[in-house]
């Protein structure tokens, strides 16, 4: 079986990518925004089990030299940018953006996939 979309050029694949994700991302922005100022930011604690199970499929996806630590809260601004909290583990997928930038990573996240600004990512 083919993926719809695996004839599309990859240009217009990432365009309609970004699209998609351009129109749910204000709506998940706004829904980010009420939601941090609802939840207070926990001190760095200890994963959770959770957490933890996440980081292990993480280790086993990508090995262990590709995982961050988030330093600090991260709110996505632009298209496919990650909302994250401060000590969220993520696994580096690619150390450049779609437009070649390298301040932006593509991560994953544990399920979520997308950018984050690579100053805000420590190795884990």
């Amino acid at each position: 079986t083919q993926m719809p979309h695996g004839h599309v050029p990859l240009p217009s694949f990432w365009k309609m990518v970004e699209d998609t994700l351009q129109q749910s991302g204000t709506q998940l922005h706004a829904f980010c925004q009420t939601f941090e100022t609802v939840m207070p930011s926990p001190a760095t604690q200890p994963l959770n089990p959770a957490e933890e199970r996440k980081v292990l499929s993480l280790v086993s996806k990508h090995g262990p030299d590709k995982l961050y630590q988030v330093t600090s809260n991260i709110s996505g601004s632009k298209d496919l940018d990650l909302t994250l909290q401060r000590g969220q583990i993520v696994a580096l997928l690619q150390s450049v953006d779609t437009k070649g930038n390298t301040n932006r990573w593509l991560v994953d996240a544990g399920g979520p996939r997308g950018f984050v600004p690579a100053g805000k990512l420590q190795p884990y």
